[in-house]
């Protein structure tokens, strides 16, 4: 069977690959439904560490400029 042009489906990934890689929230093997982690747990866990800014860049803070007002 030969590839359709217009098939923008991914290549199929080796299981071995995705046997090696694991959760990087609790270290437990991926889940394919929730890749990259284990379950839906973890993966909830991650975006409220994104929501409340647990990733954030350490840094100075930037100072407003002139003009920069909220009034609109």
């Amino acid at each position: 069977m030969t590839a359709d042009a217009n098939d923008n489906t991914p290549p199929e990934r080796p299981a071995k690959e995705a046997k090696a890689r694991v959760c990087p929230n609790c270290g437990k093997p991926r889940s394919e439904r929730y890749d990259p982690f284990c379950s839906k747990r973890c993966a909830d866990v991650d975006l409220h560490r994104w929501l409340k800014g647990g990733y954030v860049i350490p840094g100075d803070s930037i100072k407003p400029e002139p003009g920069d007002d909220d009034e609109a």
